[in-house]
Protein backbone atom coordinates (compact mmCIF):
# COMPACT_ATOMS: atom_id res chain seq x y z
CA UNK A 1 0.00 0.00 0.00
CA UNK A 2 1.34 3.43 -0.95
CA UNK A 3 2.12 5.88 1.85
CA UNK A 4 -0.26 8.88 2.15
CA UNK A 5 0.83 11.90 0.14
CA UNK A 6 2.21 14.99 1.85
CA UNK A 7 -1.01 16.83 0.98
CA UNK A 8 -3.13 14.06 2.49
CA UNK A 9 -1.02 14.08 5.63
CA UNK A 10 -1.45 17.83 5.98
CA UNK A 11 -5.19 17.57 5.43
CA UNK A 12 -5.42 14.89 8.10
CA UNK A 13 -3.37 16.99 10.53
CA UNK A 14 -5.64 19.99 9.91
CA UNK A 15 -8.79 17.96 10.50
CA UNK A 16 -7.31 16.42 13.65
CA UNK A 17 -6.37 19.84 15.03
CA UNK A 18 -9.75 21.50 14.34
CA UNK A 19 -11.98 18.51 15.04
CA UNK A 20 -14.13 18.99 18.10
CA UNK A 21 -13.78 22.77 18.22
CA UNK A 22 -17.00 24.58 19.16
CA UNK A 23 -18.96 25.91 16.21
CA UNK A 24 -20.52 29.34 15.65
CA UNK A 25 -24.09 29.34 17.02
CA UNK A 26 -27.15 28.68 14.88
CA UNK A 27 -30.16 30.93 15.46
CA UNK A 28 -33.86 30.25 15.34
CA UNK A 29 -34.75 33.80 14.28
CA UNK A 30 -33.12 36.59 12.31
CA UNK A 31 -33.69 38.92 15.25
CA UNK A 32 -31.57 36.69 17.49
CA UNK A 33 -28.82 36.52 14.89
CA UNK A 34 -28.88 40.30 14.43
CA UNK A 35 -28.53 40.90 18.17
CA UNK A 36 -25.68 38.39 18.35
CA UNK A 37 -23.79 40.16 15.57
CA UNK A 38 -24.33 43.56 17.19
CA UNK A 39 -23.03 42.30 20.54
CA UNK A 40 -19.95 40.84 18.88
CA UNK A 41 -19.45 44.10 17.02
CA UNK A 42 -19.68 46.16 20.22
CA UNK A 43 -17.19 43.80 21.87
CA UNK A 44 -14.86 44.27 18.91
CA UNK A 45 -14.85 48.02 19.42
CA UNK A 46 -14.18 47.66 23.15
CA UNK A 47 -11.26 45.35 22.39
CA UNK A 48 -9.87 47.75 19.80
CA UNK A 49 -9.97 50.50 22.43
CA UNK A 50 -8.38 48.24 25.01
CA UNK A 51 -5.53 47.36 22.65
CA UNK A 52 -5.01 50.98 21.56
CA UNK A 53 -6.18 50.53 17.97
CA UNK A 54 -8.32 53.68 18.05
CA UNK A 55 -6.96 56.92 16.61
CA UNK A 56 -9.38 59.79 17.12
CA UNK A 57 -12.46 59.17 14.98
CA UNK A 58 -10.65 56.89 12.51
CA UNK A 59 -11.49 53.21 12.13
CA UNK A 60 -14.56 51.07 11.79
CA UNK A 61 -15.80 47.51 12.17
CA UNK A 62 -18.92 46.36 10.37
CA UNK A 63 -21.38 43.47 10.48
CA UNK A 64 -23.68 42.58 7.61
CA UNK A 65 -27.32 42.46 8.67
CA UNK A 66 -28.62 38.87 8.46
CA UNK A 67 -32.01 39.92 7.05
CA UNK A 68 -31.33 43.06 5.03
CA UNK A 69 -28.08 41.81 3.58
CA UNK A 70 -27.38 44.91 1.50
CA UNK A 71 -27.00 46.88 4.75
CA UNK A 72 -24.46 46.70 7.55
CA UNK A 73 -24.09 47.72 11.19
CA UNK A 74 -21.27 50.08 12.09
CA UNK A 75 -20.13 52.54 14.73
CA UNK A 76 -21.60 56.03 14.64
CA UNK A 77 -19.16 58.71 13.50
CA UNK A 78 -17.29 60.30 16.39
CA UNK A 79 -18.19 57.74 19.05
CA UNK A 80 -15.36 56.49 21.26
CA UNK A 81 -14.61 52.81 20.66
CA UNK A 82 -14.33 52.35 24.41
CA UNK A 83 -17.90 53.49 25.06
CA UNK A 84 -19.82 51.80 22.24
CA UNK A 85 -22.75 49.58 23.23
CA UNK A 86 -24.75 47.28 21.00
CA UNK A 87 -27.63 49.76 21.10
CA UNK A 88 -25.40 52.57 19.81
CA UNK A 89 -24.69 50.90 16.47
CA UNK A 90 -26.23 52.23 13.28
CA UNK A 91 -27.39 50.37 10.19
CA UNK A 92 -26.29 51.80 6.84
CA UNK A 93 -27.27 50.88 3.29
CA UNK A 94 -25.00 50.77 0.26
CA UNK A 95 -26.03 54.32 -0.66
CA UNK A 96 -24.50 55.62 2.55
CA UNK A 97 -27.87 56.30 4.17
CA UNK A 98 -28.47 55.60 7.86
CA UNK A 99 -31.62 53.45 7.90
CA UNK A 100 -31.54 52.61 11.61
CA UNK A 101 -29.93 54.44 14.52
CA UNK A 102 -29.35 57.98 15.71
CA UNK A 103 -25.79 58.80 14.70
CA UNK A 104 -24.16 59.95 11.44
CA UNK A 105 -22.03 57.55 9.40
CA UNK A 106 -18.32 57.95 8.82
CA UNK A 107 -17.92 58.56 5.06
CA UNK A 108 -14.78 56.43 4.98
CA UNK A 109 -16.58 53.57 6.73
CA UNK A 110 -19.26 53.69 4.05
CA UNK A 111 -16.82 53.98 1.15
CA UNK A 112 -14.64 51.05 2.24
CA UNK A 113 -17.09 48.68 3.88
CA UNK A 114 -19.96 49.06 1.41
CA UNK A 115 -17.56 48.10 -1.38
CA UNK A 116 -16.05 45.20 0.55
CA UNK A 117 -19.40 43.75 1.60
CA UNK A 118 -20.75 44.13 -1.94
CA UNK A 119 -17.70 42.43 -3.48
CA UNK A 120 -17.54 39.68 -0.84
CA UNK A 121 -20.95 38.08 -0.15
CA UNK A 122 -19.15 35.72 2.25
CA UNK A 123 -17.98 38.58 4.46
CA UNK A 124 -20.24 39.03 7.47
CA UNK A 125 -17.64 41.08 9.33
CA UNK A 126 -14.97 43.56 8.23
CA UNK A 127 -12.50 45.54 10.33
CA UNK A 128 -10.24 48.49 9.60
CA UNK A 129 -8.40 50.78 11.97
CA UNK A 130 -5.32 52.98 12.09
CA UNK A 131 -3.44 50.77 14.52
CA UNK A 132 0.16 51.72 15.24
CA UNK A 133 2.09 48.72 13.94
CA UNK A 134 -0.22 48.09 11.00
CA UNK A 135 0.31 51.67 9.89
CA UNK A 136 4.06 51.45 10.39
CA UNK A 137 4.36 48.20 8.46
CA UNK A 138 2.11 49.51 5.66
CA UNK A 139 4.71 52.16 4.81
CA UNK A 140 7.10 49.41 3.65
CA UNK A 141 4.81 48.54 0.73
CA UNK A 142 5.08 44.76 1.09
CA UNK A 143 3.33 41.76 2.59
CA UNK A 144 4.04 39.95 5.83
CA UNK A 145 6.67 37.24 5.76
CA UNK A 146 6.21 33.73 7.10
CA UNK A 147 8.61 34.35 9.98
CA UNK A 148 6.44 33.18 12.89
CA UNK A 149 3.79 30.52 13.39
CA UNK A 150 1.12 33.16 13.99
CA UNK A 151 1.98 35.08 10.83
CA UNK A 152 1.32 31.89 8.86
CA UNK A 153 -2.41 32.53 9.36
CA UNK A 154 -1.94 34.99 6.48
CA UNK A 155 0.36 32.84 4.34
CA UNK A 156 -0.66 33.44 0.70
CA UNK A 157 -3.93 34.83 2.05
CA UNK A 158 -3.48 38.59 2.26
CA UNK A 159 -3.14 41.31 -0.32
CA UNK A 160 -1.28 44.59 -0.72
CA UNK A 161 -3.17 47.69 -1.84
CA UNK A 162 -0.50 50.03 -3.22
CA UNK A 163 -2.56 52.89 -4.64
CA UNK A 164 -3.16 55.18 -1.68
CA UNK A 165 -5.47 57.89 -2.99
CA UNK A 166 -6.04 60.03 0.07
CA UNK A 167 -8.78 59.66 2.67
CA UNK A 168 -11.20 57.02 1.38
CA UNK A 169 -14.44 58.98 1.26
CA UNK A 170 -15.40 58.12 -2.33
CA UNK A 171 -16.83 54.82 -3.50
CA UNK A 172 -14.27 54.40 -6.27
CA UNK A 173 -11.46 54.29 -3.68
CA UNK A 174 -13.41 51.69 -1.69
CA UNK A 175 -14.00 49.66 -4.84
CA UNK A 176 -10.29 49.66 -5.63
CA UNK A 177 -9.53 48.45 -2.11
CA UNK A 178 -12.14 45.70 -2.47
CA UNK A 179 -10.62 44.60 -5.78
CA UNK A 180 -7.16 44.48 -4.24
CA UNK A 181 -8.47 42.43 -1.30
CA UNK A 182 -9.91 39.89 -3.74
CA UNK A 183 -10.68 36.51 -2.12
CA UNK A 184 -8.28 37.01 0.78
CA UNK A 185 -8.97 37.46 4.49
CA UNK A 186 -6.85 40.59 4.83
CA UNK A 187 -5.12 43.44 3.04
CA UNK A 188 -2.31 45.80 3.91
CA UNK A 189 -3.36 49.25 2.72
CA UNK A 190 -0.11 51.01 1.87
CA UNK A 191 0.48 54.19 3.92
CA UNK A 192 -2.85 53.57 5.64
CA UNK A 193 -3.25 50.45 7.76
CA UNK A 194 -4.88 47.03 7.84
CA UNK A 195 -8.20 45.61 6.64
CA UNK A 196 -9.59 42.17 7.54
CA UNK A 197 -12.77 40.27 6.73
CA UNK A 198 -14.44 37.14 8.07
CA UNK A 199 -17.45 34.90 7.78
CA UNK A 200 -18.32 36.11 11.29
CA UNK A 201 -17.66 39.36 13.12
CA UNK A 202 -15.60 37.32 15.57
CA UNK A 203 -13.31 36.09 12.84
CA UNK A 204 -12.79 39.51 11.24
CA UNK A 205 -11.87 41.07 14.59
CA UNK A 206 -9.49 38.25 15.47
CA UNK A 207 -7.71 38.46 12.11
CA UNK A 208 -7.17 42.17 12.68
CA UNK A 209 -5.78 41.68 16.19
CA UNK A 210 -3.37 38.92 15.20
CA UNK A 211 -2.33 40.69 11.99
CA UNK A 212 -1.51 43.85 13.95
CA UNK A 213 0.63 41.79 16.31
CA UNK A 214 2.32 40.02 13.40
CA UNK A 215 3.23 43.42 11.96
CA UNK A 216 4.68 44.39 15.33
CA UNK A 217 6.74 41.21 15.57
CA UNK A 218 8.10 41.55 12.04
CA UNK A 219 9.11 45.18 12.62
CA UNK A 220 10.89 44.16 15.83
CA UNK A 221 12.55 41.16 14.21
CA UNK A 222 13.78 43.14 11.21
CA UNK A 223 15.14 45.87 13.48
CA UNK A 224 16.99 43.28 15.57
CA UNK A 225 18.33 41.58 12.45
CA UNK A 226 19.60 44.91 11.12
CA UNK A 227 21.40 45.66 14.40
CA UNK A 228 23.06 42.26 14.61
CA UNK A 229 23.74 41.75 10.93
CA UNK A 230 21.72 38.56 10.88
CA UNK A 231 19.01 37.53 8.45
CA UNK A 232 15.52 36.45 9.42
CA UNK A 233 14.79 32.73 9.40
CA UNK A 234 11.79 32.22 7.13
CA UNK A 235 9.54 29.20 7.68
CA UNK A 236 9.81 26.70 4.79
CA UNK A 237 6.93 26.69 2.33
CA UNK A 238 5.47 23.29 3.27
CA UNK A 239 5.57 24.07 6.98
CA UNK A 240 4.08 27.52 6.45
CA UNK A 241 1.26 25.98 4.40
CA UNK A 242 0.58 23.38 7.08
CA UNK A 243 0.42 26.09 9.75
CA UNK A 244 -1.87 28.16 7.51
CA UNK A 245 -4.25 25.23 7.02
CA UNK A 246 -4.80 25.16 10.77
CA UNK A 247 -4.30 28.73 11.99
CA UNK A 248 -5.75 30.43 8.92
CA UNK A 249 -9.00 28.47 8.85
CA UNK A 250 -12.23 30.42 9.27
CA UNK A 251 -13.31 28.18 12.14
CA UNK A 252 -10.01 28.77 13.92
CA UNK A 253 -10.36 32.54 13.56
CA UNK A 254 -13.83 32.44 15.09
CA UNK A 255 -12.67 30.19 17.93
CA UNK A 256 -9.64 32.33 18.80
CA UNK A 257 -11.93 35.31 19.41
CA UNK A 258 -14.06 33.56 22.02
CA UNK A 259 -11.60 33.94 24.90
CA UNK A 260 -11.27 37.67 24.21
CA UNK A 261 -15.05 38.04 24.00
CA UNK A 262 -15.73 36.33 27.32
CA UNK A 263 -13.07 38.44 29.04
CA UNK A 264 -14.22 41.82 27.68
CA UNK A 265 -17.87 41.06 28.50
CA UNK A 266 -16.92 40.20 32.08
CA UNK A 267 -14.87 43.39 32.38
CA UNK A 268 -17.33 45.67 30.56
CA UNK A 269 -20.80 44.06 30.60
CA UNK A 270 -22.50 47.34 29.63
CA UNK A 271 -21.36 46.78 26.03
CA UNK A 272 -24.25 44.32 25.64
CA UNK A 273 -26.90 46.96 26.40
Amino acid sequence: MNAPSKHAQQAHATEKMTHGLPQPPVFSTLAEERQHRKERLAAGFRLFAKFGFDEGVAGHITARDPEFTDTFWVNGFGMSFGLIKASDLIRVNHKGEVVEGNHPVNAAAFAIHASVHAARPDSVGAAHSHSTYGRAFSTLGRKLGAITQDACAFYNDHALYEDYGGVAVELDEGQQIARALGPHKAAILQNHGLLTVGQTVDEAVWWFITMERSCQVQLLAEAAAARTGQSLKVIPEESAQQAFNILGASRTGWFQFQTLYSKIVKEQPDLLN
